[in-house]
């Protein structure tokens, strides 16, 4: 029902930092909880972060918490990931999702964005 498209990923060195954002269309966007999770070649779909409908419950994977923040802008019907003292093991394509659950199980998410991809160098 929601429709999402990430940006904001690119090349960035060992130590920097990026925002990823996710632009949402619809009228219900305030509705959800909004996930970001990450795929790497090869391997399943992890999850990163996620944040309530309301934006007042937030949680992370252990391997971002103190280096990754999310948040959301419900005016602007946008959801953010930043994103600071990267690691090349965070090099990743990273996706926004939509869901009715404030979950980090990929199965409770129902909208799912095409992905950004995030690289990071030593």
């Amino acid at each position: 029902q929601v429709q999402l498209v990430e940006s904001g990923g690119g090349l960035v060195q060992a130590g920097g930092s990026l925002r990823l954002s996710c632009a949402a269309s619809g009228r219900t966007f305030s509705n959800y909880a909004m996930g970001w999770f990450l795929q790497a070649p090869g391997k399943e779909r992890e999850f990163v972060a996620v944040i309530s409908s309301s934006g007042v419950r937030t949680y992370y994977a252990d391997s971002v918490k103190g280096r990754f923040a999310i948040s959301r802008d419900n005016a602007k019907n946008t959801v953010y990931l930043q994103m600071n003292s990267l690691k090349p093991e965070d090099t990743a394509l990273y996706y926004c999702a939509a869901g009715m659950l404030t979950s980090y199980r990929p199965e409770d998410f129902g909208s799912w964005g095409q992905g950004t991809q995030v690289t990071v160098s030593s």
